[in-house]
């Protein structure tokens, strides 16, 4: 029966899976890079030449990638702890 435990599997199973991309293999290749990104704006900028960077910073494409990059940044040790949790939980009451 689906409850509270299998949906605190289903978040972390799921945070997980964000926290582990790799931006080098697999986000530049997308172009959801945050380095590609930063270039790309800069290029706007040069090329227009106005002083204003063009920049979609609203755009759900750069929230979501905001968000991946502060999901690898600010959940690393929580993850960690609630990893090792998880399989001790499991190890033990399993």
């Amino acid at each position: 029966m689906f409850g509270l435990g299998k949906l605190l599997y289903v978040v972390v199973l799921t945070i997980n899976g964000i926290a582990v991309l790799s931006e080098e293999r697999f986000l530049n290749r997308i172009g959801w890079g945050s380095r590609r990104y930063d270039q790309q704006a800069n290029i706007q900028f040069n090329q227009f030449n106005t002083g204003i960077a063009v920049n979609d910073e609203g755009s759900i494409k750069n929230k979501i990638i905001n968000l991946i990059n502060a999901t690898r940044t600010l959940m690393r040790i929580p993850l960690i702890v609630l990893n090792i949790f998880i399989i001790l939980y499991e190890l033990i009451l399993g």
